[in-house]
Formats: C-alpha cells, structure tokens, sequence
C-alpha cells in the first residue's frame, strides 16, 4: 500500500498485450476490437485503480482477464509505461490505457 509520504499520481499510462504474446512489441490480440473495446469501458479501470491501488512504478505488470461475453476470457498483461504527478494510484488518478507497441504514442 501506499506510505503517506508517496504523492497521488495525476496520470498512469497503462499498455496491454495478450498474455501469451510472442513480444512487448507485439501485443498478440490480431486487432481483436473486442478486447480492445471491453478494456476501454470505465469499469475497467475502476477495476485497476481498486485492485491496484496504492503505490507503483514504471515496468509493474500485472495479468488481468478480460470478459469477452458468454463465458469467454483473455488474458492480458498490463504494464505501467509512465506516471505523471506522483506514484500513488487512486480513485482520482487519470487512467490511459493503450495497446503494447503503441507505448511511445501520445
């Protein structure tokens, strides 16, 4: 958890890849939209900011499904890219998420 001397980060750049993903630079979905749409909708990064919340740094990764309908999942790794304002993760921190190889792009 967090120590109360860690400041609250403004922003996190999260990237996303299939957990089975050859490489970081490919990110294994074969422009899965679905994927792509389900990890963009608010609850998911609710979910993030309340599963990891608290203090993180650049290059954390953690594995996370997404629900993908009817009793099917994906697995995905998420990675902390960058972090602006602070290292603490909260309810109020901005949360972008992109897909793995496109890291650089803002």
């Amino acid at each position: 958890m967090a120590t109360q001397n860690a400041s609250v980060a403004d922003r996190i750049r999260l990237s996303y890849r299939a957990a089975d993903a050859e490489s970081e630079g490919d990110d294994g979905l074969d422009d899965d939209d679905l994927v792509h749409d389900r990890i963009q909708e608010p609850h998911f990064r609710a979910y993030l900011r309340r599963v990891h919340g608290g203090e993180v740094a650049v290059g954390d990764e953690w594995t996370e499904f997404v629900n993908c309908g009817c009793g099917s999942t994906t697995d995905v790794v998420v990675r902390v890219v960058s972090l602006d304002g602070g290292t603490t993760l909260t309810e109020d921190t901005e949360v972008t998420l992109v897909r793995a190889g496109a890291d650089a792009a803002d």
